[in-house]
């Protein structure tokens, strides 16, 4: 917010004259100041001075200047002010709402100290600070005051809240109090909020938060339970003084500071929570601010200062102008000023949250505001000043709203209908619905009084386009529903929300009932309708009748005028209502009985009296009666029953009327007897009930006075003697049967018999009230009570006389069934025939007759038929078989499926007639595929033909003809067809035709005939693409023939022919187009060729003009040029670019040099200043003499060049002296080598350069050896000669470079003889370093060239031992090397080895490594997976060695699986006891433990070898220094299970010992954290149960699934391990990685546990031994002992035992014995073993009485 002056209200004078205080009235109307001389002047809105008054003293006697005005505060209706002075007093002044009103003193309130501060925030409520430092409130009403609250501090300052529910008191003390007189729910605190360092005179209440300032320069920001927020430091600030008031804005989202010169602005950002410091008002000389004064709508800020001015500023944020109607000021963030700039009436719009309003709207028809914020919208109304915010959630702006009611605003979005009702902050309801149509939505809130109802607030609206919902919006629920047939186009509830009128698209008007729910059709065809405002009269409009409802109760009773035009309005005003019609161009009104209009409105008043009154001065009419019975109802619901007498008298009730004058007279004597209301006494309310015809409620009535006989009477005088009698039953009453006779008696006189026949019925008297049945032509009656009793059934009598009725009576069906109870099938089923009851005929002869049941079918189906009921009939007929008249039924009755699927269901013929009727109604509702098979199965495929051809389907019909019709025909039917369709003008449609017929070629000469080329086109591309350039171009040069150059040029395109398009242009001298054409579609010259040839025939100054418009004169000039047309050419350089003429005459030099027109082109080139170029000319002929005649006339540079053409012209012809004279003239020496050069004329070249520029002549010399390096053999041989000549010459060093220059890789021998040289004459004639230099060049070449013996013999005469050897190694040549090494220099001899070595080693000579180098031949063949030799070479070195490649051919086994391998080669070489092989071993054990299928006894032998390694290495073991290890125990269990896994297998292949197989197996259980668990507990179960351990083997196999189950699931921790408490089989035992068992052999064990669990036989409980444990198990559940393991079975070893020599090893004796015997019989080779083994182990056996073989 930004302050801006705005004007001096004041003017200030020269000295101290401060303004006390002012203040704003809350209707922002009046501005009131007081000045230093106690005077209060009064300004209006726009700040013009209209009034003033001035102030008195408490006490005249004191004089005037006794006190000083501290501060005012005008009431909440801006008709009062309230003055506080410091005389102790307050005074109130009621100055009145307009100007120049007398000042009346109407309050006045002494207090006991000066007043210093003033608040008048609610009504009759004025809140004051005193000197003494309380706080009071003084009450205008009853003109008392008393303390709010008490401090001991002076109080400086006193503000109120935004709301103005609270107040903050600042006090000299420096502390600030607050009190709320309703805290509005936010819940903070009250009393000492806190306190400032200084007085808080400057003291401000703001949305959020508190602002306080005073003497020190500070202004600190408290929070709203007195904490610090921010502190804004000016203390340090010469030019700031002390602040001295603080003003609100009435959002609070501002604060204005005064202090001297300026004004300090803060405006609160709610996004960061914080105060925000605007740039400060300051205004030179102001000095010091005394008085701040708002303006309420927050648009201006007045401040009164020391010197008694008033300056007066805006505030807004900023303005706008709306539509040029309305002003916009935002006056802060969440508040707006709304102005009518041509009516100057005002609103505010605020946020009541402080939310920032975003964009203000006035809408429906500017008189509605709506408005935005981030959580809220905002909407009023300006007409009645009602605002509204309600909570709303952003939709991008989406709402439609709707204003067509004037008390709620209709908001719709997404699909949802919201109401907001004007001045409530409440969103009134929402409902969903697509519907936004204010005609199709009815609002009705408290638009006229009803008796009894204080909130009446209704809405109707569409849920769907057929159902109608209505709401009770107070109280938030559904009144009702309504489903109607058809659209609904409009609706309206009546003002008191009881009734809803809506209308159709079929124009049908409807009322509804809301109470009753009842729906009800008033008016078809109509146009308008419409409630009479403030009644509920209904006006409608129907054709040529106006219809007036005066009294919608009565919805039958309409008063109809006719019309002769339409209505278009009704209006209601000033006592009159008209309805305004149409009528041409003029408007009539007709003016509606406002009586009855009024008799409407007295009845919802309830005022029936004036109704009555109302109704007698009207004669009686249709509307009249229908307004009397309205009032009857009223007025007996209402008990005024005088005046529903007079109603029912008005009618012409007469019973009615004299029963009402009784009842009157009953109650008007009780009221005169007893007083009170006669209407209560029990005669009258029972007498109303039976006016209602609630005669049990009379009753009820009667008899809470025990008034009985009264009762009796009542029904006896109303002949209701049922509840008579049954109420003389009830009671006991003596009369009982006297009345029961009574009632006979009646009953007989008045000829009642079929009621005296069901008394006698009752009574149980059968026979009689049969014959008073039969009597009283009740036959049906009479049946029904024969057939309910068996008695009367058999009385064959009785029967005839009731079937002879019934028949006379024509009841047949009725008979029926008597004669079908009565067994008489036959005679039943005649009259089941006879009454045309087929149903029950059908059911009788289902049993009865079943061979008539086809017959009844048809003749049920013929009845319906009669009947018209043809849906009915065809089933009956399917059922009878008759299918034609199955057919003709369906076809009577529309049912075409059906009939189409009856059709289809005929094997004969006999259907065919049909198919054509079928077929003809499918055609005509345009289902034609569905048409044409009928019509093809009924054999009428040329009325298929002709239906689609009717249709214009000619795809279709030409299908069907080809099948009926030749080629031929089908071909001249459609042309003859198209070319009619072509005279008539339908080309799109004779197009088809031929189409169809596969003849484009005739539409294409329609549409050439007809001039329609697109289409011609169109039809040439589709089926003759290869003609359609051709065709484009044909029809572009007819057009152009027809001067259709645009239409041409379309097709030229087309045809991709531009260029004509062009040419026709040019011909026709249309350029403009030509150039068009070109430049579009041309490439990037062509439209310069075009503007080029354009420019030529206009020629001269013209072409100038139109080439520099195209911006192409240059580009003309040298086309032409380039064309030949250099007359053109220099026609416009002349006139326009003379610089271009030299290029003129070069380029046609050029073009006579081409004719051969060489001295006219000679002189051009002199002329274009190009003689060089005429040099050139004859140098290319050759003319040499002409060429160096124009050189040294023209252009003396160009004389060498000649002379140099000659020259080689010369040597061409091999003519050399001649071109070497020419070249030495030209000084050109140079070339002369290069041509000698160049013709291998070396030695001449060399001569020259040797003469003429013999610096060249090693470079050259460089040349000529590697051109004959390049010539191979030949090439070498002259340098081989030169390297002659040269070491002839004693050239060394060059005969040395020249050798080494030999290269012929084709003449080994030549090589190696020059180098050879070229090293002898390096060592016998050159320095030491360059022979070397030589040896080593020439060393690796020999090497390559595999000489290698000349190699080293180089190196040996330089000395260069180790190069020689290499020389040697290189050519495997090991004996010289080692003897090079041996005799010249030991020192290489181990170098030699070593490389020798590496040889072998790359050669992979692994055989010839063994004998140098083991350890690499060992690696060698591990590298190569050459495991045997490698272990065999291995075992002729030392153990440590062979063990070392046994761990790594068993790592490498163990990673291909081939664990039986690792077990062979330990059983082979024996098992160490390294540590660094015990993963070897563990690895080995447990893939051997998880190896499928060797539970065997063919497994023997692999478990006797596993047993023996770990045998052996745990006997290694106790030597080394890991016995008694945790790796040693491990190895000892692993021992302890491949002596279970072998015993177990040799037990198995002998017959006697299959309980120790299964012992062994149960044993190795409590091995299964080694074992897979899922295989242990599989093969134990399997052990148990082929021993006949059931028990046993159902808990094992159960486990076993369980742990299947586990490692699907890939867990464990589902298991339950109750059968294995006090068991040594662990719990925990590793999840197997993966399933031991097939899934089949596992679907088998999962049968027979659940087989055996489902016997129930069996216990599932393990069993137990002496120990009360397990008994298996070495552990004793009781007492903890573990016993021995038998090495037998691995059981506990109890007490026959048999001891071994080795420590810990036992055996029980009856295995022992049972094993020893097994071997001993069987001879098995493995049992013995096994004995051998355990003897070995356990260190002998026990007697050595055995012995096997």
């Amino acid at each position: 917010m930004q302050l801006k002056h705005l004007k001096t209200l004041l003017i200030p004078q020269d000295g101290a004259a401060k303004v006390t205080c002012m203040t704003w009235a809350p209707n922002n109307g009046k501005f009131a100041v007081c000045t230093v001389d106690r005077v209060v002047l009064l300004y209006d809105e726009q700040g013009e001075r209209r009034d003033k008054f001035s102030t008195k003293p408490a006490d005249s006697k004191y004089g005037k200047k006794s006190y000083v005005v501290k501060s005012m505060a005008f009431s909440p209706d801006s008709t009062k002010i309230a003055i506080a002075q410091t005389d102790n007093i307050i005074y109130v002044y009621k100055i009145g709402e307009e100007w120049g009103e007398k000042k009346i003193i109407c309050n006045k309130f002494v207090q006991t100290s000066a007043v210093t501060c003033l608040l008048w925030p609610a009504e009759h409520a004025i809140i004051f600070g005193l000197a003494e430092g309380k706080v009071r409130l003084a009450n205008t009403k009853t003109n008392k005051s008393s303390t709010v609250y008490g401090t001991e501090s002076y109080v400086v300052s006193l503000t109120s809240s935004v709301s103005g529910k609270g107040i903050l008191s600042g006090h000299a003390d420096g502390t600030v109090v607050r009190y709320f007189f309703d805290d509005e729910g936010s819940g903070e605190s009250q009393g000492k909020l806190l306190t400032h360092t200084c007085p808080p005179y400057a003291l401000a209440w703001g949305a959020n938060s508190i602002i306080v300032a005073g003497c020190d320069k500070k202004i600190v920001a408290y929070g709203k339970e007195g904490h610090v927020l921010q502190t804004f430091d000016y203390s340090r600030d010469r030019s700031e003084k002390e602040f001295t008031v603080a003003a609100t804005s009435p959002s609070g989202q501002s604060v204005v500071l005064g202090s001297y010169d300026r004004l300090r602005v803060f405006n609160w950002s709610p996004r960061r929570g914080s105060w925000d410091e605007a740039a400060p008002k300051e205004i030179p000389n102001l000095y010091t601010i005394t008085s701040l004064a708002w303006k309420k709508d927050g648009s201006r800020l007045c401040a009164g200062t020391l010197c008694g001015g008033v300056e007066q500023f805006d505030c807004c944020l900023r303005r706008s102008i709306y539509k040029n109607k309305f002003e916009m000021t935002y006056v802060g963030l969440s508040q707006v000023i709304v102005k009518n700039l041509s009516t100057g009436t005002r609103v505010v719009l605020k946020s009541h949250y402080g939310y920032e309003i975003d964009e203000v709207k006035i809408m429906g028809k500017d008189r509605f505001l709506v408005a935005h914020t981030s959580d809220t919208l905002l909407l009023g109304d300006l007409g009645s000043n009602k605002l509204s915010e309600v909570a709303w959630q952003g939709s991008g702006g989406n709402e439609k709203f709707f204003f067509e009611n004037e008390a709620v605003c209709m908001i719709f979005n997404a699909g949802e209908l919201t109401l907001v009702e004007y001045g409530n902050n409440e969103i009134l309801g929402s409902v969903r619905t697509e519907f936004m149509n204010p005609h199709l939505i009815s609002v009705r809130l408290n638009e006229r009084k009803q008796r009894g109802v204080d909130d009446n607030k209704k809405l109707s609206y569409l849920i769907d386009i057929k159902t109608i919902a209505i709401v009770d919006l107070a109280v938030g629920c559904n009144l009702g529903t309504i489903s109607h047939d058809s659209k609904i186009d409009w609706l309206e509830l009546n003002e008191t929300g009881r009734k809803l009128l809506f209308r159709d698209k079929k124009l049908r008007l409807h009322l509804y009932d809301i109470e009753s729910s009842l729906k009800t059709t008033v008016l078809s065809f109509c146009s308008y309708v419409q409630w009479v405002p403030g009644s509920d009269v209904v006006v409608a409009q129907n054709r040529g009748s106006l219809c007036v409802w005066y009294n919608i109760d009565s919805p039958e009773r309409v008063t109809m005028f006719p019309l002769r035009g339409d209505i278009v309005d009704l209006e209601r005003t000033n006592g009159k209502t008209e309805v305004i019609v149409t009528e041409g161009v003029n408007t009539v009104s007709y003016t509606l009985d406002e009586g009855l209009i009024e008799f409407g409105t007295a009845i919802d008043d309830g005022d029936y009296y004036r109704a009555t009154a109302f109704l007698e001065t009207l004669e009686m009419s249709v509307e009249t009666e229908a307004m009397w019975k309205t009032l009857s109802k009223l007025s007996l619901d209402a008990r005024q029953l005088h005046i529903a007498e007079r109603c029912f008298a008005a009618l012409g009730d007469v019973s009615k009327a004299r029963f009402l004058n009784e009842t009157n007279k009953i109650a008007d004597q009780v009221s005169k007897e007893c007083g009170g209301d006669g209407t209560e006494h029990y005669q009258v309310k029972a007498r109303l009930a039976m006016l209602d015809k609630n005669y049990k409620l009379a009753e009820m009535h009667y008899m809470e006075q025990n008034a009985i006989d009264e009762v009796m009477e009542m029904y006896q005088e109303l002949h209701m003697w049922d509840d008579c009698i049954a109420l003389a039953e009830a009671k006991g009453h003596p009369e009982l049967d006297n009345l029961r006779r009574s009632y006979y008696q009646w009953l007989m006189e008045t000829n009642q018999d079929e009621k005296a026949g069901e008394v006698k019925e009752g009574e149980g008297d059968h026979h009689g009230a049969i014959n008073l049945y039969l009597k009283a032509g009740l036959p049906a009656k009479a049946a029904r009570l024969a057939m309910s009793r068996d008695e009367l059934v058999s009385n064959g009598d009785i029967i005839n006389r009731i079937a002879s009725a019934l028949i006379k009576g024509e009841f047949y069906e009725r008979a029926g069934d008597l004669f079908e109870k009565i067994r008489n099938y036959q005679r039943a089923l005649d009259c089941y025939r006879k009454g045309n009851a087929f149903r029950k005929a059908v059911e009788l002869a289902r049993f009865a007759f079943p061979a008539d049941v086809v017959k009844l079918e048809e003749a049920w189906g013929d009845y319906l038929v009669q009947q018209k009921q043809m849906d009915a009939a065809i089933n009956h007929y399917i059922e009878a078989g008759c299918s034609s008249k199955a057919i003709e039924s369906a076809i009577g009755a529309r049912q075409w499926k059906k009939a189409v699927h009856i059709l289809e269901l005929q094997e004969d013929r006999s259907g065919g007639k049909y198919y054509l009727k079928v077929a003809q109604h499918y055609a005509s509702i345009q289902e034609y595929e569905v048409a044409e098979r009928l019509f093809v199965k009924g054999d009428h495929i040329k009325d298929a033909i002709d239906m689609y051809t009717q249709a214009g389907r000619w795809e279709q019909a030409h299908k069907l003809a080809v099948k009926c019709m030749t080629q031929e025909d089908v071909s001249a039917l459609y042309i003859t067809r198209a070319q009619g369709l072509e005279k008539e003008g339908k080309f799109k449609e004779a197009e088809r035709l031929f189409a169809t017929v596969e003849e484009p070629d005739l539409a294409i000469t329609m549409y050439k005939k007809n001039k329609m080329y697109d289409d011609m086109v169109r039809l040439v591309a589709k089926h003759h693409k290869e003609l359609l350039t051709e065709t484009h171009l044909h029809l572009a040069k007819e057009l152009e023939g027809e001067s259709r150059f645009q239409e041409a040029e379309y097709h030229y395109m087309e045809g991709k022919d531009w260029k004509a398009a062009v040419n026709m242009y040019r011909t026709n001298d249309m350029w403009e187009e030509a150039y068009r054409v070109a430049k579009s579609h041309g490439g990037a010259s062509a439209h310069k060729q075009v503007a080029y040839l354009w420019a030529k025939s206009l020629g001269g100054e013209a072409a100038v003009k139109l080439l520099n418009k195209f911006g192409l004169l240059e580009t003309a000039i040298d086309f032409a040029a380039d064309n030949c047309s250099f007359d053109f050419a220099f026609e416009l350089a002349k006139l326009s670019m003379k610089n271009k003429i030299p290029d003129i005459h070069l380029k046609q030099a050029m073009f006579l040099e081409d004719e051969g027109k060489f001295a006219e082109a000679e002189t051009e080139f002199v002329k274009a200043g190009k003689p060089k170029e005429a040099v050139l000319m004859y140098f290319h002929n050759q003319d040499w003499s002409s060429a160096q005649r124009v050189a040294e006339a023209h252009d003396s540079d160009s004389v060498p060049d000649v002379l140099v053409g000659q020259a080689k012209f010369c040597f061409d012809q091999k003519d050399y002296q001649k071109a070497e004279a020419f070249l030495l003239r030209a000084q050109r020496p140079e070339l002369a080598i290069k041509y000698y050069k160049d013709a291998e004329m070396w030695s001449d070249a060399m001569r020259i350069c040797k003469e003429y520029v013999p610096n060249k002549l090693g470079v050259l010399q460089d040349e000529y050896e590697k051109e004959a390096a390049k010539k191979g053999s030949r090439g070498m041989e002259g340098m081989v000669e030169q390297a002659r000549e040269w070491e002839q010459s004693g050239e060394y060093a060059r005969a040395v470079e020249c050798y080494l220059k030999v290269k012929d890789t084709s003449n080994v021998p030549l090589l190696e003889k020059c180098w050879m040289k070229a090293a002898e004459l390096a060592i016998k004639f050159l320095t030491q370093e360059r022979a070397a230099e030589v040896v080593h060049n020439l060393g690796p070449r020999l090497v390559q060239l595999r000489k290698y013996s000349a190699a080293a013999e180089l190196y040996i005469n330089l000395d260069l031992i180790k190069e020689a050897i290499d020389a040697f190694i290189e050519g495997e040549e090991w004996n010289k090397a080692k003897r090079v090494a041996k005799e010249l220099d030991p020192r290489f001899e181990e170098y030699v080895d070593q490389r020798y070595k590496e040889h072998l080693k790359d050669q992979g000579k692994a055989d010839s490594l063994v004998g140098v180098d083991v350890m690499a031949a060992l690696d060698m063949y591990a590298e190569r997976g050459e495991w045997e030799k490698c272990i065999d070479t291995a075992s002729k070195q030392n153990f440590k060695i062979l063990h070392k490649y046994i761990a790594l051919y068993a790592t490498h086994l163990i990673k291909e699986g081939e664990s039986e391998k690792v077990l062979s080669l330990y059983i082979n070489h024996g098992a160490p006891a390294n540590p660094q092989n015990f993963n070897i071993y563990k690895r080995m054990f447990l893939d051997l433990l998880n190896l499928p299928g060797r539970a065997s006894a063919e497994a023997y032998r692999m478990w006797a070898d596993l047993r023996d390694v770990m045998l052996l290495l745990c006997d290694n073991l106790v030597k080394t220094s890991e016995a008694n290890s945790p790796a040693h125990e491990e190895f000892e269990q692993m021992l302890l299970i491949s002596h279970y896994h072998a015993a177990r297998s040799a037990a198995k292949g002998a017959q006697q010992l299959d309980t120790v197989a299964a012992k062994l197996s149960i044993s190795l259980l409590r091995h299964t954290e080694l074992i897979p668990a899922d295989k242990a507990f599989y093969e134990a179960g399997l052990a148990a149960k082929e021993v006949g351990w059931e028990n046993m083997a159902f808990i094992f196999l159960n486990r076993f699934l369980d742990l299947s189950d586990g490692v699907e699931e890939g867990s464990l921790d589902a298991l339950d391990h109750t059968d294995f408490q006090d068991t040594d089989i662990p719990f925990e035992v590793p999840l197997p990685a993966k399933q031991h068992v097939t899934e089949d052999k596992r679907e088998e064990i999962r049968d027979w546990v659940l087989t055996v669990s489902m016997d129930q036989r069996l216990e599932q409980v393990l069993p137990r031994d002496e120990r009360d444990t397990y008994e298996g198990s070495l552990l004793a559940a009781s007492t903890g002992i573990r016993s021995l393991p038998c090495v037998i079975t691995g059981y506990p070893v109890l007490r026959n035992k048999i001891e071994f020599k080795g420590p810990g090893k036992a055996a029980n004796k009856d295995d022992w014995n049972k094993f020893l015997m097994a071997t001993k019989t069987t001879h098995s080779p493995e049992c013995q073993d096994v004995l051998k083994f355990v003897s070995q182990w356990c260190g002998g056996l026990p007697t050595a009485g055995f012995s096997f073989h």
